[in-house]
């Protein structure tokens, strides 16, 4: 029984639980017109990396959300980019990220459709969203995007000076990234070109990124601007996906030792 989320169908003791309950938000979140196909394969790739990290937040991951954060808080005009599968994933995150940092949300897509947009929009209205960008807006375009992922709203990503992007795909990291924006990209894959173009990686799974993200902006909201530009200041991007490749290559190497990977 698809979209099911009860304990009947996906018992609370089951190792891969929480796993197993974002496929079921995928899916509901296809049959109510939120996400694409492709959008389903794109989370099975992620997954696959989640398992080499074990399933947690790593340190570094931690510090580029933190940074992120910071960002957020300090810019004029940040904005949080939402798809199909994020939207379907964490409508609640997001919405509770935008109303602590001030930074609104603005559908852009890929597999874009003018029922796609209103259907996410609808959907995080759903969630406590106040305003969400993507519909009835003023359109312009990014500089050397093609895709439809380069349509975007005037006052919302093309205005902004941090963008924070979850689940995407290099090509707008890059043309945001040369349209003088910073970058914050959640991306389970360190070897990605978002992971590789964005000033800040965010290596883990979207719902435990967003929580995190969250949290922290409850407590650094009341940060003095100097102690928000410290953090942004000493955060080193390169050395996160150091971490992050080191991190994947000890549990693979203890794999290939002995024939096991460690528990989370």
């Amino acid at each position: 029984m698809s979209g099911a989320l009860d304990e009947w169908v996906i018992p609370r003791s089951h190792p891969r639980y929480h796993s197993l309950v974002l496929r079921e938000r995928l899916v509901e979140g296809f049959e109510k017109g939120l996400v694409v196909p492709q959008g389903l394969i794109a989370h099975g790739r992620g997954e696959a990396f989640d398992y080499i990290l074990g399933e947690r937040t790593h340190p570094f991951a931690e510090r580029a959300v933190r940074a992120a954060v910071a960002y957020m808080l300090t810019s004029r005009h940040p904005v949080i980019s939402v798809n199909g599968n994020m939207a379907a994933l964490a409508p609640r995150e997001l919405v509770q990220l935008s109303e602590l940092t001030g930074a609104p949300l603005e559908v852009n897509l890929f597999y874009r459709s003018e029922e796609r947009v209103k259907a996410i929009v609808q959907h995080l209205r759903e969630h406590g969203a106040e305003v969400v960008l993507g519909l009835g807006c003023s359109k312009k375009r990014l500089p050397g995007l093609e895709s439809a992922r380069g349509i975007v709203c005037e006052e919302g990503i093309y205005s902004a000076d941090f963008v924070l992007v979850g689940i995407e795909d290099g090509d707008r990291t890059e043309a945001l990234r040369r349209a003088g924006k910073v970058v914050a990209a959640i991306d389970l894959n360190p070897f990605s070109r978002t992971a590789q173009k964005a000033d800040i990686t965010i290596v883990d799974e979207a719902t435990r990124a967003l929580r995190l993200a969250v949290r922290l902006a409850a407590e650094m909201r009341g940060w003095s601007r100097g102690r928000l530009e410290e953090v942004i200041q000493s955060y080193d991007n390169r050395a996160v996906l150091s971490e992050a490749f080191k991190a994947m290559l000890e549990r693979l190497s203890h794999a290939a030792s002995k024939g096991v990977i460690l528990e989370p």
